[in-house]
């Protein structure tokens, strides 16, 4: 039992490694960010596709409404994707990513708006440590700076992915995971489209080899490890995991692109970090 267990922590840290390329993936690879979104989304729900015909997981759609909440979702991560890796391109690995773990917060704050549970004031507080996180991530504050517009982009992200996050919370007892997946990132792929012919896509040529890199160890199989690790985890504990994916994401920049982050990233990191781990541990109080 405990050889299974060491076993499933594991295999959702590995999870959470190939989550975490995707800070280093999406600052290197050299063309317009929608067509990188475009290629990612396109060749991960390939992938997906041909996973859920293997694993014989029913594709099918239960009803309007719900196809109604696929699409805006898939809006959602759009938007979510494309300010993420705007926050990369305009600032660094360690910035991009810390200012997107405000998400756990985020989605604490705004999930009294999208379901019954009731707002808890210790959330204020937490939202006040992640505030003061940020303001070390980027303690200019002119608007001027690049640094600066990395979070501001972060913080949008971060925002897209928790509203996203609610909206599919509901169907993921209905849904198989890589189901929704799939049909987030098709999507998505259909959306983009216009983006191949305004943007131009010539320089795929040279950034395939990465963009597979993104679309499949990232996307594809580091989502669908993820998902299906919540067979064996609380939400809480695999969410205390997963905050070590900025962690990850620096050590990885630091090897591939040369990134060594500031004193002031470290500070800020460590107070964003601290809020996910204390939000994780009292879940998991509640619901023990």
């Amino acid at each position: 039992m405990k050889n299974t267990h060491v076993k499933h922590v594991l295999w959702l840290t590995v999870a959470t490694v190939f989550i975490s390329t995707s800070g280093a993936l999406g600052k290197f690879i050299d063309m317009p960010i929608p067509v990188i979104v475009w290629w990612r989304s396109a060749l991960a729900a390939g992938f997906l596709f041909l996973f859920c015909k293997y694993k014989k997981i029913n594709l099918k759609i239960h009803s309007k409404k719900d196809r109604l909440t696929f699409f805006v979702s898939a809006l959602f991560l759009g938007a979510h994707w494309i300010t993420y890796f705007y926050a990369l391109k305009l600032s660094n690995v360690a910035i991009g990513m810390l200012s997107l773990f405000t998400f756990p917060i985020i989605t604490a704050i705004l999930e009294p708006f999208f379901s019954k549970v009731k707002f808890d004031p210790i959330h204020l507080v937490l939202g006040g440590l992640v505030l003061i996180g940020i303001y070390f991530l980027a303690p200019d504050f002119d608007l001027e700076s690049s640094q600066l517009k990395g979070v501001l982009f972060g913080l949008l992200s971060a925002v897209c992915y928790a509203i996203r996050t609610l909206m599919l919370k509901q169907h993921i007892t209905t849904y198989n995971g890589s189901m929704l997946m799939f049909y987030q990132v098709l999507i998505l792929a259909a959306v983009l489209i216009p983006s191949l012919f305004i943007l131009g896509t010539s320089a795929i040529e040279t950034q395939f080899p990465y963009v597979i890199l993104l679309a499949l160890l990232t996307t594809a199989i580091g989502h669908t490890m993820f998902i299906n690790s919540l067979n064996y985890f609380k939400v809480s504990t695999a969410s205390i995991i997963a905050s070590t994916q900025p962690i990850f994401g620096i050590i990885i920049a630091f090897f591939f692109l040369n990134e060594i982050p500031t004193w002031n990233t470290y500070l800020g990191g460590a107070l964003i970090i601290s809020t996910v781990v204390i939000e994780s541990m009292r879940s998991k109080r509640k619901k023990s």
